[in-house]
């Protein structure tokens, strides 16, 4: 291989591959100034807090992704234009104790869709639509949408609603975004509406789900959680409200359709929040600032 073909190969890849690695399924994963961070067909969109520095954190999150994903069988190609993020990456792949006490920031600024400008850490959320909430306080548990569904990994993967290209793992978990985040409402609008909102669906026709609460330091205890280096936590199989359930937001509206199904222990930490015509950044941060005022 010629020098400048190995320049160029060590820019845009932390992870060298070798021919003998082709038979394995890989995930990039792109580094640039993107405006969120998302994972979609197989790429992770890494974006971060103040491109093109790379934090401790940030990297450890990298780190924690790359083990994921080797756990279930892929490897990771690194992708950047920037050669001091990629030497910085190599510095920590090598030396992974250097980023292992990075402490989790407050607020999370890679991302700032929300009225807080940025991901807010104290609370995890997992949000449901009105009818899997049901099931959810029927059975006392948040399931993991093979156990939820009764489904193979495999079916739910070529599902028609895993737009994202999901890999079978994922079906697996429980998955929670940051508590100030309006994602989980995004796609229950998506599983509600059979497609992804509009922008002025999001604004004038909101109808969001039922959000459960945790505080990020007790769900990093529980004996199934992870951290995939995507998601702020995820728990595999199952989880039992009763044993670490902070609050349960519900719509006010909603109360009629779900108050008979609410289990008695949990029902001190469900709240009903009127929606008064909110769009979903506003009703995101109605509902975080009620949780944090409990």
């Amino acid at each position: 291989m010629k020098l400048m073909d190995i320049l160029f190969f060590v820019l845009k890849s932390a992870v060298i591959n070798t021919p003998s690695d082709r038979g394995w399924i890989f995930t990039q994963v792109n580094i640039a100034d993107h405006d969120c961070t998302i994972i979609w067909g197989g790429v992770y969109y890494f974006a971060l807090s103040n491109y093109p520095k790379i934090t401790p954190w940030e990297i450890k999150k990298l780190l924690a992704f790359m083990d994921f994903e080797k756990l279930h069988g892929r490897k990771t190609e690194v992708v950047c234009e920037d050669a001091s993020i990629l030497a910085a990456i190599n510095s920590a792949i090598s030396k992974p104790e250097t980023v292992e006490g990075a402490p989790l920031p407050d607020k999370i600024t890679e991302c700032t869709a929300c009225k807080q400008n940025g991901c807010l850490t104290k609370f995890v959320c997992h949000t449901a639509t009105i009818e899997n909430a049901k099931s959810i306080f029927a059975s006392g548990k948040l399931l993991c949408a093979v156990k939820a569904f009764g489904r193979t990994t495999e079916d739910l993967v070529t599902d028609t609603r895993n737009a994202a290209g999901d890999p079978p793992d994922f079906f697996d978990y429980i998955m929670f975004a940051w508590g100030n985040c309006q994602a989980g409402d995004r796609l229950v609008m998506e599983r509600n509406l059979g497609r992804g909102p509009t922008n002025d669906e999001l604004e004038n026709a909101f109808a969001p789900g039922v959000r459960f609460y945790f505080r990020h330091e007790d769900i990093i205890r529980h004996p199934k959680y992870i951290f995939d280096g995507y998601h702020p936590a995820k728990v595999k199989d199952e989880l039992v409200l009763s044993e670490c359930l902070y609050a349960c937001i519900v719509p006010e509206h909603n109360r009629g359709d779900l108050e008979k199904y609410i289990p008695a222990d949990i029902l001190d930490k469900v709240h009903y929040v009127p929606l008064d015509g909110l769009n979903i950044w506003d009703w995101a941060e109605r509902v975080y600032d009620f949780v944090c005022a409990l």
